[in-house]
Order: C-alpha cells, then sequence, then structure tokens
C-alpha cells in the first residue's frame, strides 16, 4: 500500500470518526426529510395544542423568542406572527436541511422576522445576548449534554427574560420514549440543570397537559 493511499485511507477514518461522534450528541436523530413529514404530520400537529400553548405564552409585540430546536417550525412560524414586525424569532435548530425548510416556508407564507440558526450540539450560538423568552417544546431529552446546553443559552437571555420547558413526563405510563430511558427526563433532573444554569421555576401549567407532560416557566434566580 502506497503511503498516499494510507493517508487517504486514514483521513476517511477520522473522518467517519468525527460524523459518529457528532451524531452521538443529539439523541434519536433522524434525516432532515424524515424529520419534516413526522413534524408536519396533522396529527402531531394536533397535538401539540399549538394556539393554546401560544396563549400560556402569552407573546406580547415587540418580544424577542428562541424556538429551541425548532424543528420544521411549527412553533416559530405563529410565535413570529405573534411578537409583530417589531419583534423577532430564533428558529435554531443543529439540521440545516431543517432551517432551509423553515426559511421557504416563512417566504411562502410572506412571514419576514424568523431568524434561522444553525446552532451547535452544546451551545444554540444564538447571534445576540437579547432573547426575552426561550422555548423548547418536546426537544429537551434529544440533547444529550442537557446542563452544558443550558449553561450556554443562559448567556443568551436577558436578566428578566425566561425559559419555558414543555417537555414529556417520564411517569406517564404511555409516554412514546417509555422503551428508551435515556430520552426520559424527570422534573427534578430539569430543576436542577436550570438552577445549575441560574433559574427557579417561576410558574407552571398543569391543564394543557395533564399527565403527560411539565409546561414549565423559569425566571432567574
Amino acid at each position: 500500500m502506497s503511503k498516499n493511499h494510507h493517508r487517504m485511507l486514514l483521513l476517511a477514518a477520522l473522518w467517519l470518526g468525527c460524523v459518529a461522534a457528532a451524531a452521538a450528541f443529539q439523541l434519536a436523530s433522524r434525516d432532515t426529510k424524515d424529520w419534516i413529514e413526522t413534524l408536519e404530520r396533522p396529527e402531531r400537529i394536533k397535538s401539540q395544542k399549538i394556539d393554546e400553548v401560544l396563549a400560556v405564552l402569552n407573546l406580547k409585540p415587540g418580544m424577542v423568542v428562541a424556538d429551541l430546536g425548532a424543528g420544521s417550525g411549527i412553533f416559530a412560524r405563529p410565535m413570529a406572527k405573534a411578537v409583530g414586525p417589531k419583534g423577532k424569532v430564533y428558529a435554531v435548530d443543529i439540521d440545516k436541511g431543517l432551517l432551509d425548510y423553515i426559511n421557504e416556508r416563512a417566504k411562502k407564507e410572506n412571514v419576514n422576522n424568523i431568524v434561522t440558526v444553525l446552532g451547535e450540539y452544546s451551545d444554540p450560538k444564538i447571534p445576540k445576548k437579547d432573547v426575552d423568552l426561550a422555548f423548547f417544546n418536546d426537544v429537551l431529552h434529544h440533547i444529550e449534554n442537557r446542563a452544558t446546553y443550558l449553561k450556554a443559552l443562559a448567556r443568551y437571555i436577558k436578566p428578566t427574560g425566561q425559559v419555558v420547558i414543555v417537555e414529556m413526563d417520564k411517569n406517564d405510563p404511555n409516554t412514546p420514549h417509555k422503551d428508551k430511558p435515556e430520552l426520559l427526563l424527570s422534573r427534578q433532573q430539569i430543576d436542577q440543570w436550570m438552577a445549575d444554569a441560574g433559574f427557579k421555576p417561576v410558574k407552571e401549567n398543569t391543564e394543557l397537559f395533564p399527565g403527560t407532560k411539565h409546561f414549565v416557566f423559569y425566571g432567574r434566580k
């Protein structure tokens, strides 16, 4: 085997190793097309109770919102309309294909105040420290290094800003991930990670997803 051939094989092996290592930082990942089909299913959209969630969030014109793990943008689009032209929604995801889809849909629907952000596995990489409300919807369990990510997120939140987490309740016997313990988070774990990031629970909605999801607002300690 020539030295050049050996070098090419070594580089290929290193590249594959890097890809595998990166993939490990997002749990239960899929390809872009599969994600879009899954996230945009009418029955799933109905189950998310988007209008009711937005009513609880009580977004105001001019607010800056970060939709973490924005996916196909099912929350980012109505959020952008709620905060109005003077407001802004950062649609953050690690999948560029999903961000391209969000931009495409926003253009078709004439929504001009969504800023797509290609985040990293341990840092959302929001371009400014101006977020009034950061929102996770069924996303936190997909992040492997949750404590690290939440500490990084805290840097982008205004002193008066909040983080809202909607996350599946691991005690729900019918939770979709009951056979995947690595995707099941307890409320105690989430509260501890948020405390380590400098936040405490300030409000909780228990009516919208009773027994199936936590819906908690966190503010600065």
